[in-house]
């Protein structure tokens, strides 16, 4: 081999091995691109995946408030519901105490002939019967002489000083009160001792 051949021959050998490093070097870039490709991705992925969480999250919450809201309208509606069924009758109630009140009035007086007596014991008759249909309601009266001022079932309307009760105590009623099962419809008018 002569010079020129082996200088030729050392060109190309140095030409092949450029090729290769460029080759090389141009792949170990390409994966390196695609090393920080597939980490860029996976950094984004996870990103999204925390978002995605998140928002599930927020969601879930969301779903859970929206359920307990929805319970407690169910449980307010029953609630009025059976409120309204259990006072239903209040205001008829409320309509006939005045009559009630005028019926004890009438039986309070006192009969001269024989028919003012027959006709005070129709209307006693007629009294009891309306007061057990409104007992059956639920209408019971509100106690009052002997017991202690509340201001929830009682209205005062004077108030003396009696040493034979306590301070604080009713002591005379001058109007029925009533209760509807467990409500105050009206307050007893009462005298209170101080």
């Amino acid at each position: 081999m002569n010079k020129e051949e082996t200088t030729q021959n050392q060109t190309e050998t140095d030409l092949n091995e450029e090729t290769v490093n460029a080759a090389v070097e141009e792949e170990v870039q390409e994966n390196n691109v695609s090393e920080e490709s597939v980490e860029e991705t996976l950094t984004e992925d996870q990103q999204r995946i925390q978002e995605l969480e998140s928002k599930l999250e927020e969601m879930s919450q969301k779903n859970l408030r929206l359920q307990a809201d929805y319970d407690n309208f169910r449980r307010r509606t029953r609630e009025e519901q059976a409120a309204s069924l259990k006072y239903k009758s209040q205001s008829l109630v409320e309509q006939l105490l005045p009559a009630l009140d005028n019926f004890e009035r009438a039986l309070k007086t006192e009969a001269t002939n024989e028919q003012a007596k027959t006709l005070i014991q129709g209307m006693e008759m007629v009294y009891r019967q309306l007061a057990d249909v409104l007992k059956q309601e639920g209408l019971t009266e509100v106690p009052t002489v002997g017991e202690k001022f509340d201001p929830n079932m009682h209205q005062a309307v004077m108030q003396v000083e009696d040493s034979e009760y306590e301070s604080n105590t009713v002591i005379e009623e001058l109007q029925k009160g009533y209760m509807l099962k467990d409500r105050v419809i009206r307050p007893a008018m009462v005298k209170v001792n101080a």
